[in-house]
């Protein structure tokens, strides 16, 4: 049996989880409304404020699917009751990034500006023009922006220069010496 899949998942207060056409899973709360399609084989029971995940059968793939459908719908739970965020950091000479409607700007060190396209869910600032802050209440899209915008220009290890995460440590490497 999956220990993360026979995990109960608890409900926090003016969340609600309800299972529509047998397989639809939709998580509301204050910060939104999230849906997902339960995979076959896997099935869902609320019961007052907590929901167990349950499998149907012992396949290979039913018991691969049971603990990711449970911390998927753990994830939905969290995210519309408290939602997730992602910090990045700009670091290098001149490197910039401003929030222009609904398009992140960044000067990175290229000869033309680069344009960042800011989904609907998601909510962006920058405060003193390096720190870049994502939020949203879906996990798997604050990541992807996050891994997006990081993407643009990933930090190089001899100046440490680029866009990284905020925890993210860069190993540096020692450059040549002339002799």
């Amino acid at each position: 049996m999956s220990r993360i899949g026979k995990t109960p998942i608890t409900l926090p207060d003016k969340v609600k989880v309800a299972v529509s056409n047998g397989n639809l899973v939709t998580v509301e709360g204050p910060k939104g409304k999230l849906s997902w399609e339960l995979p076959k084989g896997i099935t869902i029971s609320t019961e007052g404020t907590t929901v167990l995940v349950a499998r149907a059968n012992e396949e290979r793939q039913v018991r691969a699917l049971h603990g990711l459908s449970r911390a998927l719908i753990n994830n939905m739970v969290t995210g519309v009751s408290n939602g997730f965020r992602r910090d990045l950091e700009i670091q290098g000479v001149g490197f910039r990034a401003a929030v222009k409607g609904d398009k992140l700007d960044l000067s990175i060190g290229y000869s033309h500006p680069v344009l960042f396209q800011i989904p609907n869910e998601i909510k962006v600032a920058v405060t003193d023009n390096t720190k870049i802050s994502i939020e949203g209440i879906d996990k798997h899209l604050v990541g992807q922006v996050a891994a997006d915008i990081r993407a643009y220009y990933p930090p190089e290890p001899y100046k440490g220069k680029g866009i990284r995460y905020s925890d993210e440590v860069v190993r540096r490497k020692e450059g040549k010496t002339v002799q």
